[in-house]
């Protein structure tokens, strides 16, 4: 697996054809390509930091363009990108939470570069971050918030529209979590 930027999105989008087309189960062959993809890419480059930041970023980017080529449903592959990036960068705690923010973030950014479907997409960031959470032993609730920021911060760069579909998804319950939003994002008031 090459390490280049581009590079890395274009492996992780390949790779993320083959898996969902061998499988056919989104979440799974998700959570397995980001977290090989990851796992490899940070052990290979001893990347920490920013530079990790990065990779995250190009892997949640080629999931995405990858789901989305094959037609998957962009819920179930961000809900899979989130585990599959915290079980590759095996962060925990304040990381892991940071991790997932980021995480979302992206995933809402190349998902509206796509086309796709935000609300889905932000509902199986939700759900993934609460799965994830609940494997690393952190609060459920912590993980979702923390996944609901980043997208309403990438929802905000994306437009209005796209900022108050992500905050009408993310203040439903999503598998028994009830995110409470912060500001800036608390109110229903756009700028």
């Amino acid at each position: 697996m090459t390490t280049k930027v581009g590079g890395l999105v274009e492996s992780v989008k390949d790779d993320i054809v083959a898996a969902i087309k061998g499988t056919g189960d989104i979440t799974k062959a998700t959570v397995d390509t980001v977290s090989n993809a990851l796992t490899t890419t940070l052990k290979d480059t001893g990347k920490v930091g920013a530079a990790a930041t990065g990779a995250i970023a190009d892997t949640a980017s080629g999931a995405v363009r990858g789901a989305t080529q094959v037609g998957a449903h962009i819920g179930d592959a961000a809900k899979g990108i989130v585990i599959g990036t915290l079980r590759g960068t095996k962060q925990v705690g304040g990381e892991a939470l940071d991790t997932i923010g980021h995480t979302a973030g992206v995933v809402i950014r190349d998902t509206a570069a796509v086309g796709g479907q935000l609300g889905h997409a932000a509902t199986g960031l939700l759900s993934g971050a609460i799965q994830g959470a609940k494997e690393l032993g952190l609060s459920a609730e912590d993980a979702a918030s923390a996944a609901a920021h980043g997208a309403l911060k990438a929802a905000e760069k994306v437009g209005s529209s796209a900022l108050d579909t992500v905050r009408n998804t993310v203040t439903q319950s999503i598998s028994g979590v009830k995110v409470v939003l912060k500001e800036p994002f608390k109110s229903h008031d756009t700028k």
